[in-house]
């Protein structure tokens, strides 16, 4: 059987939030005296205000801040809107059909690790944040996963599991994703992003809403995951130079889902 690997963005594609935002307004509502820090969203490209971002985590513990990524997912997987439901219903759909997940994101990997874990992901392609000998957040990443970037990834991810690019998908939300979805042979536009809608309605793209509901386990359906199954970032953290990439020791074992999800159908007939 020819291999396959499904690549999915993670804000506003899978997930509902943008998981950077969502997490920091968590972290930020917990929070007891001093100040709170003020996230800076514009004024500059997105590589840079994503390095901004982490620039905030510098001197926490990464075991502290692994620790507050599980609190917080715990509560956003809770809400009745927590993911995009026909890009869930891709992914599990592929996950029937024996293909790899690929999560990319300019997130980082501390952040995606649960989400990871509820969806069965075999690869994370996401930012990784550096720490000091004692394990400890400087504050600097080795690269941000924005745009071109994630396209390297996942070149990288292909080359090395010499897997086709024309075999595999991507789903994507913004223009910034663009390179991402040029590169596989099955891409799918989540929204309606001018730019995206642009290329795609010219290449004869797939489209995908961006109707919002729960998390997959929340509804019965049936995700290999880390509850029951092999966690999918139980891996070695590689580093590549442009980011970094977490692989599993074992694929989970593919299944469909066991009841049935609003927009699946629509979703399944892409693979």
């Amino acid at each position: 059987m020819t291999r396959v690997i499904a690549f999915f963005d993670v804000d506003e594609t899978l997930l509902a939030a943008k998981s950077m935002v969502s997490f920091w307004n968590f972290r930020s509502a917990g929070r007891t005296g001093g100040p709170r820090a003020t996230l800076r969203t514009t004024g500059a490209d997105r590589a840079t205000l994503n390095r901004a971002y982490f620039e905030h985590f510098a001197g926490v513990p990464a075991a502290r801040l692994e620790e507050e990524v599980r609190h917080w997912y715990a509560a956003y997987r809770r809400g009745p809107e927590a993911f995009l439901s026909q890009v869930l219903g891709a992914l599990i759909a592929h996950h029937g059909a024996g293909h790899d997940i690929a999560l990319v994101s300019g997130s980082s990997t501390a952040l995606l690790a649960p989400v990871a874990e509820e969806v069965g992901a075999h690869h994370v392609l996401a930012t990784e944040q550096l720490t000091d000998a004692a394990g400890v957040l400087t504050g600097a990443v080795r690269r941000s996963v924005i745009g071109p970037v994630k396209e390297e990834l996942m070149a990288d991810l292909l080359d090395r599991t010499g897997v086709r690019a024309r075999d595999c998908y991507a789903y994507a939300d913004h223009a910034g994703d663009l390179p991402m979805l040029a590169m596989v042979g099955h891409p799918a536009v989540v929204g309606d992003d001018p730019v995206l809608t642009r290329h795609g309605k010219a290449a004869g793209w797939r489209f995908l809403t961006t109707r919002r509901g729960p998390a997959p386990t929340a509804r019965g359906e049936l995700v290999p995951t880390g509850r029951g199954g092999p966690a999918p970032t139980s891996g070695s953290s590689v580093a590549t130079g442009t980011g970094a990439l977490l692989t599993a020791r074992r694929k989970p074992t593919a299944r469909t889902a066991a009841g049935p999800w609003e927009g699946m159908v629509a979703a399944a007939r892409y693979i």
